[in-house]
């Protein structure tokens, strides 16, 4: 075996026997890593609580042949902002089970785990007086209505699946696009239209996201336009993934 350290979000984590648990980590250096953090369930746990969901920690760990050890944890930060306001929980949660599906073991992915920890960052500090200082829940505004819809579209950028959203994905008309459908690509014209329909509004502000206005876009307020670019983020990620997300912002 051998050690190594490096930073890590705890996307989940499970029992094991009386004492242990196994956590998922998402890493820059080391991808996906499943490992074991002993006596974690004890009341005396040098661990505690640094190796639950959302945290975002430094860990030391030894190399095994099927799960990994976890023999340090440092926490950098808890995000508890996130963890006491129930929206952004849920925004957090679907964020951390579709980089949970996507991240590969062994395989380093430093832009996923940038992208990550940067989602988690701003759903944690935007507070009602529109400054990006770690705020309390009692000072927290309603999260960014397009964090979640943002991180999906990102991410499938980042996967190797962007959408074509210029022309018709079958036909490769200009004009009159109408549908959404990521199994034939991207966005369809009204004669080649399957999928789910997509509004001219909707379908500029997905440009806008994927071609690098993030920043502009996440002050969208809460609209039905916003919904409806939720819905279709949340839509192409299950396609992409070829399975439905168990944690689903409400908004959507």
């Amino acid at each position: 075996m051998s050690l190594y350290r490096d930073e890590a979000v705890v996307l989940r984590s499970i029992r094991l026997g009386e004492a242990d648990r196994i956590v998922t980590l998402v890493t820059p250096r080391h991808g996906k890593v499943r490992a074991v953090a002993k006596g974690v369930r004890r009341t005396k746990s040098r661990f505690g609580g640094r190796l639950e969901p959302l945290s975002h920690v430094s860990v030391l760990c030894w190399k095994g042949r099927e799960l990994d050890i976890v023999t340090q944890a440092e926490v950098l930060d808890h995000f508890r902002a996130v963890r006491e306001d129930l929206e952004r929980l849920s925004a957090a949660s679907a964020m951390l089970e579709v980089v949970d599906q996507v991240a590969q073991e062994g395989q380093p992915g430093p832009q996923l785990y940038k992208m990550l920890v940067g989602a988690l960052r701003t759903l944690s500090t935007l507070t009602s007086g529109g400054d990006r200082r770690p705020a309390s829940p009692a000072r927290l505004a309603p999260p960014p209505a397009l964090i979640v819809p943002a991180f999906f579209w990102k991410l499938l950028v980042l996967d190797g699946s962007a959408p074509v959203l210029d022309a018709c994905a079958r036909c490769g008309e200009t004009a009159d696009l109408v549908a959404f459908d990521l199994g034939e690509g991207g966005v369809l014209c009204r004669s080649c239209r399957r999928g789910v329909a997509i509004s001219p509004d909707a379908l500029t502000l997905v440009r806008r996201i994927v071609g690098g206005d993030l920043a502009a876009v996440l002050g969208e307020p809460a609209s039905p336009l916003t919904q409806e670019v939720g819905r279709l983020a949340t839509e192409a990620v299950q396609a992409h993934l070829e399975r439905h997300l168990r944690c689903t912002p409400a908004a959507f």
